[in-house]
């Protein structure tokens, strides 16, 4: 079902076919998953409240551009609403987890806004013939965007290091990490 819903928010709209992710893939995002959940029901974070779950659900369908469309590519897929709402539940929950957990400690210099905004935005609105805003008009995203880079960045190298100390076996497979 992960896997499908996978599939579901990776190509919305489109009607493209988009990978499955593999077995082993689906089971260390799985792990991931788990580590982080079991993390934060220990220290008892709140779930999203349901207008948040319907609110990101009903964004999602959005993307397909009409109801028919969505509800097309669910059956496609083999997913329900209820199946949907569970994983956007799950997701929701563990992205706000993370960022409870990491965003303390991600700090973003100015030094690295200004060089985001020189090196990366500044090439791209170029190549794009787009005139270029103020780096003031611009700083709080940009700073926002390098934050959650940085949150990111830190959820792996925890999730790796989390990996590390525990000992997963995996029913039905020889060489369990």
């Amino acid at each position: 079902e992960f896997g499908r819903f996978l599939q579901l928010v990776n190509s919305p709209g489109t009607g493209a076919q988009s990978r499955l992710p593999g077995e082993d893939e689906l089971i260390e995002r799985l792990i991931d998953q788990w580590i982080v959940h079991t993390e934060a029901t220990a220290a008892r974070f709140p779930k999203p409240a349901k207008e948040d779950i319907l609110k990101e659900s009903e964004r999602l369908a959005a993307q397909f551009g009409s109801a028919d469309a969505y509800r097309a590519r669910l059956l496609d897929l083999g997913l329900t609403a209820e199946s949907v709402a569970r994983n956007v539940e799950r997701q929701i929950y563990l992205a706000r987890y993370l960022d409870y957990k990491l965003r303390p400690a991600a700090h973003v210099e100015s030094t690295q806004v200004e060089k985001y905004f020189r090196e990366e935005l500044l090439p791209k609105l170029r190549t794009r013939g787009q005139e270029a805003p103020s780096l003031e008009s611009v700083e709080g995203q940009i700073r926002e965007l390098l934050t959650q880079r940085e949150i990111s960045a830190r959820a792996a190298k925890w999730l790796e290091e989390t990996r590390a100390r525990l000992r997963i076996e995996i029913a039905g497979k020889k060489n369990s990490p």
